[in-house]
């Protein structure tokens, strides 16, 4: 009996001290796999959602929005270096072929959250709806991290 309430106590002990682990999420035959975004400063009125999104069907699906009730829109962007020009531009949507996973990162294809209502604040979570053109929407939970976490490129 005492052994086990000091395994009981190290367990308790242990979980709350570990970070919280990112949720994954499963819509049709789509994952969407450790959604981020990057905190922002005060002030900042963009702000970057990260994830990797794959296709376990046989058919094609696209992600064609999103949206989040803490910004005024969301953006599908991609970005690409040019010599030594970092280049980003909005496109309409992202395919996400079968049997595929599609990475949104800083330093590629991601989720551009414009006209943020308040900054992003490490360690907080926001909700963010994703809209696909067969699978159709899910609601996700994203954890709001460091604003260099992801890869070494930065909005």
């Amino acid at each position: 009996m005492k052994h086990a309430l000091i395994v009981a106590l190290a367990a308790a002990a242990c979980a709350c001290t570990l970070p919280a682990a990112a949720h994954d999420y499963t819509l049709a035959a789509l994952s969407i796999d450790r959604p981020y975004a990057r905190a922002t400063p005060p002030g900042a009125d963009i702000g970057g959602a990260y994830m990797t999104i794959g296709n376990s069907g046989p058919a094609d699906d696209t992600l064609v929005g999103a949206s989040t009730p803490v910004a005024g829109s969301v953006q599908i962007h991609t970005m690409s270096m040019d010599g030594n020009v970092m280049r980003m531009r909005e496109v309409a949507s992202l395919d996400i072929p079968p049997g595929k996973e599609v990475a949104l990162n800083p330093d590629g294809h991601h989720l551009m959250l414009v006209g943020l209502k308040k900054p992003l604040v490490e360690g907080t979570r926001i909700p963010l709806t994703l809209r696909f053109a067969h699978a159709g929407a899910i609601d996700v939970e994203v954890a709001v991290r460091s604003m260099n976490a992801g890869a070494a490129g930065m909005h």
